[in-house]
């Protein structure tokens, strides 16, 4: 296995541990029903919560620099993995509104985080995924978790717009922790797909060109 995909995959698997850890340690004061992940960052495991947000946006960055250095992906997806990664990191530091005293700029700058990092995966996932086929299992499961997770982020948006028409706050027209834990779950299996293509033995530098390059085949010679 390929040394930084190894390294990634590590860290992103350590880190969803964390964060699942997180929701069973605190079932019983954050229902995963109703309650998003980021609730995790206003108490006193904050902390834990943003190691665990920073080992995925880390092992992001080290599947991406597998990815590029095997040939795997292009400019715009490695640019959209980048994005996922800063996104995260910008979720870890900055905490989410504490709706008890009421909307402040850090939790502004935390959703904006979110947006741009569910927004960015899946379009990783897509364009780095699309053009490839000679290891279809992981490039197929990488293109379509990252359908799966553009899915997920039109729903939430279609609820929002139901919410907005019908007078309702959208976040209670939906079970939004269900929603929100399921595209993370479909994003971090996109990502780990990605890892796990990257870090395949069977892929060989060179061995096809990158997405959208133009290849000539040489001339027979008589």
């Amino acid at each position: 296995m390929e040394g930084p995909a190894r390294a990634g995959l590590a860290a992103v698997a350590a880190g969803a541990v964390v964060i699942v850890g997180l929701d069973v340690a605190y079932l019983s004061e954050i229902n995963p029903l109703r309650r998003t992940i980021s609730e995790h960052g206003l108490g006193d495991q904050a902390w834990v919560f943003g190691l665990g947000v920073a080992l995925l946006a880390l092992g992001s960055v080290a599947i991406g620099v597998s990815l590029l250095r095997r040939r795997l992906a292009g400019a715009l997806g490695l640019v959209a993995l980048l994005g996922w990664s800063l996104g995260l990191l910008v979720v870890a530091w900055f905490p989410k509104h504490d709706w008890s005293v009421g909307p402040s700029l850090s939790g502004s700058i935390h959703r904006m985080g979110s947006l741009v990092a569910f927004l960015c995966l899946p379009l990783a996932a897509m364009l780095i995924a699309r053009s490839w086929r000679r290891h279809p299992r992981a490039a197929l499961a990488a293109f379509v978790l990252g359908g799966a997770s553009l899915l997920w982020v039109a729903g939430i948006a279609t609820m929002i717009a139901i919410g907005n028409g019908s007078g309702m706050a959208w976040w209670q027209v939906m079970p939004l922790g269900l929603v929100e834990r399921g595209l993370a779950a479909t994003e971090v299996g996109a990502l780990l797909a990605l890892g796990v293509w990257a870090a395949s033995r069977a892929v060989s530098n060179g061995s096809a060109p990158l997405p959208g390059e133009v290849t000539t085949r040489p001339r027979a010679h008589l």
